[in-house]
Formats: structure tokens, sequence, C-alpha cells
């Protein structure tokens, strides 16, 4: 992105929701979580708190992001792919145009609440082990 369209994003930002000193820290913060400024409509927050926007004026697959909540999670830093709620994902990802707020999905019985990938966490699962060990150690008698 060149200079010249950054600090116009920039600007944009900057200037909305009530004047420069209150969204200057939401700028900054938004410059080192996607390395980039970006400004669009709001369409949506999910149960999450986790926020949709879109701006057509970017080009497809670049013009609807999400802006991770950073209370239900770890922190403002750690934030995955796997927070996206999936009626969000099919959203974000062009499957549909309209959004979970102007179209709900139907809710169906054997659906499971959503949960964010717990891999590499204490909480994965691990599998027990159903086959003997290979190699056995050594007692000494």
């Amino acid at each position: 992105v060149p200079f010249s369209e950054m600090m116009k994003h920039f600007r944009h930002n900057y200037a909305k929701d009530g004047g420069y000193f209150p969204r200057l820290r939401g700028v900054l913060v938004q410059m080192m979580r996607m390395n980039e400024i970006k400004y669009g409509e709001h369409v949506g927050t999910d149960e999450l708190g986790n926020k949709y926007y879109e701006n057509n004026r970017y080009f497809v697959g670049r013009n609807r992001w999400v802006d991770y909540s950073t209370d239900t999670w770890k922190g403002k830093w750690d934030f995955n792919a796997s927070q996206v709620a999936p009626e969000w994902h099919r959203w974000l990802h062009y499957m549909t145009d309209d959004t979970p707020v102007v179209k709900p999905p139907v809710q169906r019985k054997f659906l499971l609440k959503h949960s964010k990938n717990l891999t590499g966490t204490d909480q994965c699962y691990v599998p027990y082990s159903t086959t003997r060990p290979k190699v056995e150690a050594w007692k000494p008698e």
C-alpha cells in the first residue's frame, strides 16, 4: 500500500467517531494488529464480541475483515481464525453476501456451540495409546 493511501486511511479513521484524540489509540492498535489501516462499514458483531467490517472500495478478498474481541480470549495480541463463529465464516469467505444479522442461519438441535481451536494448550485432546510400548525400560534386578 502506498504511503499516501495509508495516510488517507489514517486521517479517515482518525477523524471519525467524535474527534481526533479518542480514535488515535484505536488506529494505532489496528496498525499493530493488522499491519495496515482499514476503514469500513460495521456490518455486525457476533456473540463472542468480534466486530465485522466491509468496504467495497477494496478489492475482493480484502474488503471484508474481522476485528477480534480482546475480552473473550487470552489478550489483545493472541487471536486466530478459529475464533470466528461459523455463520460469520460463511460471510467472510464469500459463501454468502448476506450477513448473519440480515439472514440468520437455521438453528438445528444437533449443532454444538462454537469453541476455539485448543491445539497447543493444556486443554487439547490427547488420545490414550492402545498399543504396547515398543521399547521397554531396563529394570536392574
